[in-house]
């Protein structure tokens, strides 16, 4: 009970530190549109999984902590990015007041870990960022250490710059690769019985649902009658809608 409590403490004050602190060159992850990440906190049932006792993890989990930190920030950057564009709502509001809050629970479990890229991650292919200890508003927007994560970054910045209809089209596939990758790791961490990684990549997930349908509604409202479903690969009805307790920005449940 007391290291718990001494967690939470430290978590209190890591996020009072991101709230009050901002790239002075302008070029992190966080806020590029000159807005700030208004409410850092995270959902209590997800703030007490990451305060509770650690697991073991397998390699295999590990590495999804580095790979879904990076493409959350890759969201965020995204999102931020076509925002400037654009200055279609639904990228800054998903951007400040959700991924900022996924990249957080992620990297909280990263710190709670003490996993350092250079010597825990096997599948970091590129120089490495720092993550466990960078500040989200230090972290370079546009710049990952995953190449995978780098190369789909550059591809729907691109993509997302021809017209804003492209740009909501690239939210809707930012949204489904997403789902499909927690899908994956959260049946890993169910199969390790890593409870607080199954919470944490819920509510990534239950996010990344609310915000497809945000994207969807944003497409349909600029003339793009099926919405998501413009596109086969980017069809995905089955995603659950205005879940009760949950709300377009990714929040959950207090």
């Amino acid at each position: 009970m007391k290291n718990r409590t001494i967690l939470s403490l430290i978590t209190v004050a890591t996020l009072a530190l991101m709230n009050g602190c901002g790239s002075s060159n302008g070029n992190g992850t966080g806020n590029n549109n000159g807005t700030s990440a208004t409410n850092t906190e995270l959902p209590y049932d997800v703030q007490i999984a990451i305060d509770a006792p650690t697991s073991t993890l397998s390699q295999e989990l590990t590495n999804t902590l580095a790979y879904m930190g990076n493409e959350e920030r890759l969201a965020y950057d995204v999102y931020n990015y076509l925002y400037t564009k654009f200055g279609t709502k639904q990228f800054t509001n998903i951007a400040t007041k959700s991924e900022y809050k996924h990249i957080t629970a992620v990297q909280q479990l990263v710190q709670k870990y003490k996993l350092d890229d250079t010597s825990n991650f096997t599948n970091v292919d590129l120089p490495t960022l720092g993550y466990k200890n960078t500040l989200i508003e230090s972290m370079q927007a546009g710049v990952y250490d995953i190449s995978k994560i780098q190369a789909l970054y550059d591809d729907l910045t691109a993509q997302g710059s021809a017209s804003e209809i492209e740009a909501l089209k690239v939210g809707c596939t930012v949204e489904v690769v997403d789902v499909t990758d927690l899908d994956e790791y959260i049946a890993i961490a169910k199969s390790d019985n890593v409870t607080d990684i199954v919470t944490v990549f819920n509510f990534l997930r239950d996010g990344s649902y609310h915000h497809y349908w945000a994207f969807d509604k944003g497409l349909k409202k600029n003339g793009v009658t099926d919405g998501c479903c413009t596109w086969n690969e980017l069809c995905h009805p089955e995603y659950p809608q205005n879940e009760k307790g949950k709300d377009a920005k990714g929040k959950g449940k207090k």
